[in-house]
């Protein structure tokens, strides 16, 4: 499935971000696409944290979780940049 792509949210396949986990963010927000790619050429930081790209925006944290309400958070501060609201 992919969202309307007001918001891209890069995921690198090798990274601890499963799709799974990524794709419910484009149910959770219609508004947003995810694009998983084989390789985002951050491999050190890839090894070490969960993390994506907001709309060119690096975002990580210490674990998947962590990350994702991280994820979540841009999202929502992009959306209001559109005048949008994600609730």
């Amino acid at each position: 499935m992919m969202g309307a792509g007001l918001v891209l949210v890069e995921v690198c396949d090798s990274n601890r971000l499963n799709t799974e986990a990524t794709d419910l963010l484009e149910t959770r927000f219609p508004e947003v696409a995810v694009l998983h790619s084989d390789c985002l050429s951050h491999c050190t930081l890839c090894r070490v944290r969960a993390y994506a790209f907001v709309n060119g925006r690096r975002v990580y944290a210490k674990n998947v979780t962590e990350c994702l309400e991280s994820i979540e958070q841009e999202i929502r501060m992009e959306l209001k940049k559109y005048g949008l609201s994600s609730d």
